[in-house]
């Protein structure tokens, strides 16, 4: 979360039970939190977090605006939303997305396909942002799944922070004298 801006408005697609909208609120983010059952939600509103009560799988156009420095997306995926989230984000707004992935199947739900990405396919719906990091495969923790994540950024992307404890190589110097920063 080091690179949501600071303070930045946060939103929280298909928050479920709120575990990453109190992470973020700790965090010193405003959050909007949304979700199609807000009733796990209702306890974190007014506390620096917007409750939004949104069926996202309506067919309507995207509902939630745009202009936010981070978007969290965890286990949910509806494939419409993908384009909109993208450009939901303001410049420079990080977009952090897991959800399951095909081969998921053998471990248990969700099996539909419909519901697993394909291979690289958060690699495909996000092209339009600058990606920081991508996995996909078999992990094991906090269950066996078959997942895929990424960490992109809208527009080209800014410095990163050096690993706490590390003052960085002679290359990682020399890299960050070359690159503007905001």
């Amino acid at each position: 979360m080091t690179m949501i801006n600071p303070g930045g408005r946060v939103l929280d697609l298909a928050a479920g039970d709120g575990r990453h909208s109190r992470l973020l609120l700790e965090s010193g983010f405003p959050v909007c939190a949304v979700d199609r059952d807000v009733s796990a939600l209702l306890a974190l509103g007014g506390h620096g977090c917007e409750v939004r009560q949104v069926d996202l799988e309506t067919g309507a156009a995207w509902p939630l605006g745009t202009g936010y420095d981070g978007i969290v997306v965890t286990n949910y995926l509806h494939r419409p939303l993908l384009p909109a989230i993208g450009t939901a984000l303001a410049p420079g707004g990080v977009l952090i997305y897991e959800t399951f992935a095909r081969g998921n199947e053998r471990f248990g739900r969700p099996r539909n396909p419909d519901f697993l990405l394909c291979p690289g396919e958060l690699l495909d719906a996000f092209a339009m942002l600058t990606v920081i990091a991508f996995e996909q495969g078999q992990v094991s923790a906090p269950r066996p799944a078959v997942i895929q994540r990424i960490a992109a950024v809208s527009g080209p992307p800014g410095c990163l922070p050096d690993p706490v404890g590390e003052t960085g190589t002679a290359e990682k110097r020399k890299f960050s004298r070359d690159v503007k920063c905001r």
